[in-house]
This record gives C-alpha cells, sequence and structure tokens, in this order.
C-alpha cells in the first residue's frame, strides 16, 4: 500500500497541514540569522534563569566559530559535542555548522569505550566537552584523530547569582555544585574563556551548502554497532519546517522546554532546530528534574514540550502534588515509545493542553508521521504522514511487493528529511536506502483505508516460535494491564524445536502478589493466542532504558541469556 501525505483524509484529521511543503535552499544557521534581525531582545535560551537574548545567541555563535577556526576547524571537519543541555551546547552547535564543520553529538555519560568507538569512526578533530566528561575523552586520544580538547563549564551558563551561591559552604550548594562541576588539568583549554576573548567570524566567511552533511547522529546501538547517519542541513531544515507546518506554531511567540537531551535526535530537532526556527525561547534543562521544570514554569510558562511518555506522567504527577499550574502547555509531542492511553488522559487533564504521538527514526532527521493537533487525533497510533512525505507498506521479504490495506507490512518512508546514507558504510546504506530515495524502516504497521498507520513492531524484534510470529508488543500491552503489573518487557530466547521461546521480563508494583508464570499465562489467555503466551516468567527490579527512556529489549534478551 502506497501514500502519498495526509491529502487523502479531512482537512480536520489532517491537522490543516499541508500537503507539500517548499523546503529553501540555505543551511540550517539561516534560521539563527533571521531570527536575531527579527527578535534581537526576544529570549532565545533561558538555562535555570539564565537569560540570553537572540542577539546576543548569534554574537555567541560568531565568536565560538572564530574559535574553532582559530583550533584548526575547516569545512567538513568533525567537531564533538560531549556535552548535556546548556547554552553553550546551543552556540557550539550553530558555531560548528556556521563555518561547514559537521557536528557530532555524543551521550556525555558514555564510558571512555563506548566515546573512543564513536569519536574514532566519525574522525573528529576537536571535541567540546562537559567538564565532568573531560577524563573520559582524554582516555580515548590515543585511538582518535583528536587534535584538540575544550572543556565547557555548565555552571558558567548561569546567572551570576546563582553561579556565586554554588560556592556556599551547604550542602544543597555543595550537591548542585558536584552535579554540573567538574575537575580539569590546569591551565586546560575553557570553552566560555576562549569565547570571550574571540573577535566574530567576519560575516563574508562563507556558509555552507544546504546539501552539505550538517550532522552525524549515531544509531543503531539497541541492535548493533552504532553507525554514524548524515544528516545534511537540508535534512534538518525540511524536519523543522515540517514540524513548524504541523503545529502551526506562531513565530515568535513560543515557549519550548528542552527537557530532551539535545544529544538525541528528537531533542535535537526538536529543541535546537525546530525553537530556533520559530524564534521560540527555549528553556533548557541539564537533565530531566520535574521540580526544575515546575520552578521554570513560574519563571517562563512553557508553550510546548517535547517528550518521551515517563516524562509526562513524572511532571503531571509533581504538579497534582504541588498545585503546580500547567495550563500554559498548549500541547506536546510524544516519540521514542508507544503513548499509554492512561498517561494521555492524564497530561490533558492536567494541562488542560493536547499530547499527540509522533513516529520518526534518527534516519528521518527523525520525524515522519504524526497525530494531528487536533480533537481528531487518535492515542495509540502513529498518525499520518507529515508534510511532503510519503510511505509505503510491503512485504519484509520482498520490498517490491506492497501489502493491501490493513495487512500487516514493513513501513517505507520517503521525503526531505530522509538521510543521506551512514558514515562510511556504504553497505549498510544500500541495505538501507532503496532505489528512488526509499528508506527501510524495519518497522511492521498496519494503514486503515483512512491512511492512518498503527505501529505493531520492530522486524528483528518478532519472536518466531513454532512457526508462529509473536509480535512483542502486542504480549507487553495486554500484560501491562495485570493487575501488579508496573512494566514488562517481551523477548524471544532459542527454545529447541520451537526456535524461540517466549520469555516476560516483569516489574512488579511495590507489594504485589501471586503473580507467576501461570498468573501470567491465564491473564494473557483472555487476549492473546497460545503460541504468544510467555513460556517463561522473570521478575527482575527494573528494565534497562535509552537515554530517553525506552526499553531496550536487546539488552533484555543478552541479560537472560546469562541466567
Amino acid at each position: 500500500m502506497t501514500t502519498e501525505g495526509p491529502h487523502h483524509v479531512s482537512t480536520a484529521a489532517s491537522n490543516d497541514a499541508p500537503r507539500e511543503i517548499e523546503i529553501p535552499d540555505e543551511p540550517l544557521t539561516a534560521a539563527l540569522d533571521r531570527a536575531a534581525e527579527r527578535w534581537p531582545d526576544r529570549v532565545a535560551v533561558d538555562f535555570v534563569g539564565g537569560s540570553t537574548t537572540y542577539r546576543e545567541l548569534a554574537d555567541a555563535v560568531a565568536r565560538g566559530a572564530q574559535v574553532l577556526l582559530d583550533l584548526g576547524v575547516r569545512p567538513g571537519d568533525r567537531v564533538a559535542l560531549v556535552l548535556p543541555n546548556c547554552t553553550a551546547h546551543v552556540v557550539a552547535f550553530y558555531a560548528a555548522l556556521r563555518i561547514g564543520a559537521i557536528v557530532v553529538e555524543h551521550n556525555p555519560t558514555y564510558s571512555a569505550g563506548e566515546l573512543a568507538h564513536q569519536l574514532a569512526d566519525s574522525g573528529a578533530v576537536v571535541a567540546l566537552v562537559w567538564e565532568k566528561a573531560v577524563d573520559r575523552v582524554l582516555e580515548t586520544l590515543p585511538r582518535t584523530a583528536l587534535k584538540a580538547v575544550v572543556a565547557v563549564d555548565l555552571s558558567a551558563d548561569l546567572p551570576l547569582a546563582k553561579r556565586l551561591a554554588l560556592h556556599l559552604p551547604v550542602p544543597s550548594a555543595r550537591r548542585t555544585r558536584q552535579a554540573m562541576c567538574g575537575k580539569v588539568p590546569p591551565a586546560f583549554p575553557m570553552w566560555h574563556r576562549l569565547v570571550a576573548k574571540s573577535a566574530p567570524l567576519d560575516p563574508a566567511h562563507p556558509v555552507p551548502a544546504a546539501s552539505d552533511i550538517a550532522l552525524l547522529q549515531y544509531t543503531g546501538g539497541t541492535t548493533g554497532t552504532p553507525k554514524g547517519a548524515m544528516l545534511t542541513h537540508r535534512n534538518l531544515v525540511a524536519n523543522s519546517l515540517q514540524g513548524q507546518a504541523w503545529t502551526g506554531a506562531v513565530p515568535g511567540t513560543e515557549v519550548v522546554y528542552g527537557v530532551l537531551p539535545f544529544f538525541h535526535a528528537f531533542g535535537l530537532t526538536l529543541c535546537l532546530s525546530y525553537a530556533i526556527r520559530v524564534g521560540a525561547t527555549l528553556v533548557a534543562f541539564p537533565s530531566f528534574d520535574p521540580a526544575l521544570v515546575l520552578a521554570a514554569q513560574k519563571r517562563v510558562p512553557g508553550t510546548f514540550l517535547p517528550a518521551v511518555p515517563p516524562m509526562l506522567d513524572r511532571l503531571a504527577d509533581a504538579a497534582v502534588a504541588a498545585g503546580a499550574d500547567l495550563s500554559s502547555f498548549r500541547y506536546a509531542i510524544s516519540g521514542s515509545m508507544a503513548l499509554p492511553a492512561a498517561t494521555a488522559e492524564k497530561w490533558e487533564r492536567v494541562t488542560g493542553g493536547l499530547v499527540i504521538e509522533g513516529y520518526g527514526m534518527t534516519e528521518t532527521s527523525p520525524v515522519a508521521l504524526g497525530n494531528p493537533l487536533t480533537d481528531a487525533r487518535r492515542p495509540g497510533t502513529l498518525g499520518l504522514p507529515f508534510p511532503s512525505t510519503s510511505i509505503r507498506v510491503v512485504d519484509p521479504q520482498d520490498a517490491t511487493r506492497e501489502v493491501a490495506t490493513g495487512e500487516r507490512g514493513e513501513l517505507l518512508i520517503k521525503g526531505p528529511q530522509v538521510f543521506a546514507g551512514y558514515w562510511q558504510r556504504p553497505e549498510e546504506t544500500a541495505e538501507q536506502l532503496l532505489e528512488g530515495g526509499w528508506l527501510r524502516t524495519g518497522d511492521i504497521v498496519t494503514v486503515d483505508e483512512t491512511g492512518w498507520v498503527v505501529l505493531v513492531d520492530r522486524i528483528k524484534e518478532i519472536i518466531v516460535t513454532g512457526g508462529f510470529k509473536v509480535y512483542p508488543s502486542q504480549v507487553e500491552d495486554h500484560l501491562r494491564g495485570m493487575p501488579g503489573v508496573a512494566d514488562v518487557a517481551v523477548v524471544g530466547v532459542p527454545g529447541g524445536d520451537l526456535g524461540e521461546t517466549v520469555v516476560a521480563a516483569v516489574v512488579l508494583d511495590a507489594g504485589a502478589r501471586g503473580i507467576d508464570l501461570d498468573a501470567v499465562r491465564a491473564w494473557g489467555e483472555r487476549h492473546l493466542a497460545r503460541y504468544a503466551l510467555p513460556r517463561r516468567l522473570v521478575l527482575v527490579d527494573e528494565l534497562p532504558r535509552s537515554q530517553v527512556g525506552k526499553v531496550l529489549r536487546r539488552v533484555v534478551r543478552e541479560s537472560l541469556l546469562k541466567r
């Protein structure tokens, strides 16, 4: 089945978003230049009370770009960012892009080994690194091409009063200082000092082309060795414009809460790209902390929250407990995992706004489908294709054969946000990008006659037992409704003649009793085929999750194989 966008459904269901949008031939940095001209005194970034206007942000970016040039960075060179969310992250991101360098985002909590793989693979020549991660990056030097490592002090982005308060001899100040700051070798180059001393970049310095690579975003860690997805300026510009068309954002009025990590594709596009495109105030948080969010809400009420379901749950609960007002949030976009109906209902009850589910992957910059921001939304579905986005649903074993409407098949995506391939991996690129620019997602979906897309499962995580296919997400959805079950992950492990055995790793609610394999199977029999029922139950204290909260089934499976 093929669909080429939301034009085949009513305008109410399609959010009034256009079927096609025009993508300008410009680099991502052009949006920041326009914002600085149009709203010079509007706050661009708020970091724990430290405010930076668009004029100040553009100036810092110009100075940061010159710093990178002075460090020897040239167009096409890779600049590694190993940073939590902060104002410096925004500055460094746009500074590197302005001179035609390629940004490589890294999780600042990664081990030295994990960082070494990505730094070596990208060939990054300069790394801008959070103080607390400097030692780990320095360990990688023998295995990487790094020529310079610059430390970033998060506290330098705080307002003066809060910076001074960090040095008070009280436990709370000591804890905050330990969480934000680290020790670096004496005379180590410090980003904020270099930027403050630098002259701004010559405005005549060449800008990158829209077709140039802007970002290497590592992906695939949940299914294999992480590989760098190459995202061009055009990819990122397109996805920010698609998001603007979908949300109907009014330029110069929005306040976007940056609770998602900027180093993740979801947070990067919605917070670093989309927010600047619409002239929003970005409220950046060093980590997700409901108390910090509620404090910021009193200072700078938010209008838009990109988040994952656990964040929505925790924030709504915290607001209710504190009697806090979240009614300024008109809409939230949930991604990275299924949005439970109970979570959606709770968020909309507490805020009075809407929450919709979106779908995408790093290779689509990352958003490709979404629910409309209207009463026509359908919780539990992926929604409809974004503007200028086409989809096909095909036989996973033969991508040239489309399946009939309503049948399960692999989702293929085509659009201006689809990536340029994997860094230095032509064979894997050829497997993922088919003729005509169609991207294989590896996700099994169904599409109904009105074009709405529902996710069934990932191809690589489907369990084959006794010749039958078991979709873990469907089993998990049913088991989560069982009294006493707080969370569950369903995986397949080698099972002799069956091929694979269905195993459920279950986290129990506090005080839950009487939950064993027989009870789980009895509950599952109400909705599931017998071959889909777990044949083994393992009780665990918690499930491993990615940095945005997605359960890592691969890690669960590996853990079970060791038992």
